[in-house]
């Protein structure tokens, strides 16, 4: 046993044919085994180079006779005592701690290169040929059409945001060609580093050849709005107002989204009947249409398995799946689409506060709309002819045409007169269908 002071000392114990090295301080074991026998090493070695203050040899008397409370003194050729249990841990801990930060810090900057950057603006991507292996579904097109735009436009039938696209080109009597992509496999769009629909590549037809690639329904309406107002600027140059920018949410997450899509960009040319006033209100209304009304739609048309099954079953006539897609494929969608939906429902529901009776949220929403159209007094939000913001909130809506959730609308609501007037103007104004693709049917060159 070797003693530093009256409270703390080193033993060594044999148990069997272990040996056992304690470090006891105040009658309390600290430490066993590894830790206290490289401290009884220690002071081992310490004796033996200083046989004049030789520890080992000290006698209980002469412990006894120094004060408890006195801390152990330096020896006299400067050595002094180890630090105690307590300083040990909070040095561990300290240590401990910075080197976890630094390798937290390390695996963050690693797994997101860009996590500082905040407003970072990234212009959309051009794309210079048609990428290899697109399948044209259809085409609508419109002898009448006069924009002079070559676009494909990559979407699900159903999907609400590419409603809206199609609700805004139909109206416009603009011709477009469609690819209709996978809801599952997505293989249509493999080429692309961004995977949602809706997608277009946008060129101009006497332009370089080029392609712009835009995401985002509002961001994707905007700028051809812009471009069919004024024809004198390249689609191209005007894409460059529309760019990605990453900011950090309230929870300190990464997100990006798409600058001024909610703006048409008249600059010093907007036409008479705009006003700084009627541009705030339709942006309002567009924003509401993808902030608000869209997240109502999942919902309602996925509350039960029966009716998810009943929505997807809509979903593959409308998108006629069957004509487009081999069989399998379209079961693969229906089936794994309306389970995946169900429980995809069931949280969004949860993310947005709604409660059971999720039906009344959609009813409230479509009164909100038509109290304002009673309000303004006019047939539609932009008058005697729709605006962008009535394009957007009719496209929404048309995505769910075919379910129990919209029959259930236009029961309890009034929804149903500016709905089909909207819907006779769109109609109208659109090109004639020209299918490019059929499932096991070979089309003549």
């Amino acid at each position: 046993m070797i003693y530093i002071d009256r409270s703390i000392y080193i033993q060594q114990i044999l148990l069997g044919k272990r040996k056992k090295t304690k470090l006891i301080y105040n009658n309390r074991i600290l430490y066993r085994d590894n830790i206290a026998k490289r401290s009884y090493l220690c002071l081992q070695h310490q004796q033996l180079g200083n046989e004049s203050h030789d520890l080992k040899g000290t006698t209980a008397n002469e412990s006894k006779s120094k004060p408890a409370s006195q801390p152990a003194a330096a020896t006299g050729n400067g050595v002094k005592k180890p630090p105690n249990g307590t300083f040990k841990l909070a040095l561990f801990g300290a240590v401990l701690g910075a080197v976890t930060g630094s390798v937290y810090t390390v695996y963050s900057r690693w797994t997101d290169i860009d996590s500082h950057k905040e407003h970072e603006h990234t212009p959309p991507k051009r794309v210079e040929n048609m990428p290899a292996g697109v399948r044209i579904t259809k085409r609508y097109v419109n002898p009448k059409d006069t924009s002079g735009l070559d676009i494909v436009l990559f979407q699900f039938q159903t999907c609400p945001f590419c409603c809206k696209v199609r609700a805004y080109l139909d109206y416009m009597g603009v011709s477009y060609s469609v690819v209709e992509v996978d809801a599952v496999l997505r293989q249509d769009i493999r080429w692309s580093v961004l995977k949602k629909v809706p997608m277009v590549l946008l060129r101009q037809r006497d332009g370089d050849g080029q392609y712009v690639q835009m995401v985002d329904s509002s961001a994707i309406i905007s700028l051809i709005a812009t471009y069919l107002h004024d024809k004198r600027t390249d689609i191209l140059e005007l894409a460059e107002f529309y760019p990605h920018i990453s900011f950090f949410d309230d929870e300190s997450k990464k997100k990006t989204d798409i600058l001024n899509k909610y703006f048409v960009m008249y600059q010093d040319r907007a036409p008479k009947n705009v006003t700084k006033e009627t541009e705030e209100i339709e942006r309002k209304w567009r924003s509401w249409a993808d902030d608000h009304l869209v997240h109502l739609i999942s919902p309602n048309c996925y509350q039960s398995m029966e009716e998810s099954l009943e929505t997807f079953e809509w979903f593959s006539k409308a998108g006629e799946w069957d004509v487009h897609f081999p069989k399998w494929e379209r079961n693969l969608m229906v089936y794994c689409g309306a389970v995946a939906m169900w429980g995809i429902a069931k949280m969004l529901k949860r993310r947005h506060a709604l409660t059971d009776d999720v039906r009344s949220h959609m009813y409230d929403a479509l009164d909100k709309w038509t109290t304002e159209l009673k309000k303004r007094n006019t047939k539609f939000m932009g008058g005697k002819q729709p605006s962008l913001a009535d394009l957007s909130v009719f496209g929404v809506l048309s995505s769910m045409e075919g379910c129990q959730t919209f029959k259930d609308c236009l029961q309890n609501t009034s929804i149903g007169k500016w709905f089909y007037d909207v819907k006779e103007i769109v109609e109208k104004n659109r090109g004639q269908l020209h299918r490019e693709r059929i499932e096991g049917v070979v089309l003549p060159a």
